[in-house]
């Protein structure tokens, strides 16, 4: 089994930053790609950023610059520091991993953490 688990989200205003983390863990034996992706109401889930394992990173055009992705390998953490928040940035985040688990490679989601901008 495997499971990521997301922390850090919550009610900020507009201007202000929050860091996400993402924690994998189980019987996990390498992972590849991790990533963030957001869903606001009434909308489709969205890609915000990707890292691969050698640090390479994407990011969605309407984050870049504000955001920034990172990992530690160790500890199978993905994180997102989320800076300048934005009304547009409140949705639901979720977490991303492409992994091998169990001798079979899989995307593994996070439960989700709301994000909310707002004065």
């Amino acid at each position: 089994q495997v499971q990521l688990v997301e922390s850090g989200g919550g009610l900020v205003q507009p201007g202000g930053s929050l860091r996400l983390s993402c924690a994998a863990s189980g019987s996990i034996f390498t992972i590849y790609a991790m990533g963030w992706y957001r869903q606001a109401p009434g909308k489709q889930r969205d890609l915000v950023a990707t890292i691969t394992s050698g640090g390479s990173t994407n990011y969605a055009d309407s984050v870049k610059g504000r955001f920034t992705i990172s990992r530690d390998n160790v500890k199978n953490t993905v994180y997102l520091q989320m800076n300048s928040l934005e009304p547009e940035d409140t949705a639901v985040y979720y977490c991303n991993a492409n992994l091998v688990a169990l001798a079979a490679r899989h995307d593994f989601w996070g439960q989700g953490t709301q994000v909310t901008v707002s004065s």
